[in-house]
């Protein structure tokens, strides 16, 4: 199977969670371009090519979004891009540490395509990864961005 490429937004305050995401990306082939936003406000001007993201041209493929973020929650952002039309077409997959259902319920709710509960177990964690990418990067088929 061919795999396309993609470009993936990375939206998490953890550091550790971050690299460790970042590098099980890579080691498989999942993405050539990765973008990490520290917080929902960073993300938010990443999308709308703002700031430090003037000259971004094209939008994520994918976007993974951690819950409990300092300036704006995973929710806010997720009820932002949502509520967009040029981002319709791009899974946002909520990857946090939150096992609250209220969180869970608020996500779907939402517009969340997907959410997982990050592992603790790091080889837990680092299998979780490559399970999101095969099957959100390599076997869903998206179309082209719409309008």
């Amino acid at each position: 199977m061919k795999t396309e490429i993609k470009r993936i937004l990375i939206v998490d305050d953890s550091q550790n969670d971050v690299e460790l995401t970042k590098a099980v990306l890579i080691q498989n082939n999942l993405a050539n371009e990765i973008t990490v936003a520290e917080d929902g406000e960073e993300a938010l001007d990443y999308l709308y090519k703002r700031g430090k993201f003037a000259n971004e041209k094209t939008n994520p493929a994918i976007i993974l979004l951690d819950m409990k973020m300092p300036k704006m929650n995973g929710i806010e952002v997720l009820k932002i891009i949502r509520n967009d039309c040029q981002f319709s077409a791009v899974p946002i997959i909520i990857f946090t540490s939150s096992r609250e259902e209220r969180d869970l319920v608020e996500s779907y709710r939402n517009g969340a395509n997907s959410y997982v509960v990050k592992p603790v177990d790091i080889p837990q964690f680092i299998d979780a990864i490559k399970s999101l990418g095969q099957y959100w990067i390599v076997v869903n088929q998206q179309p082209n961005m719409l309008p």
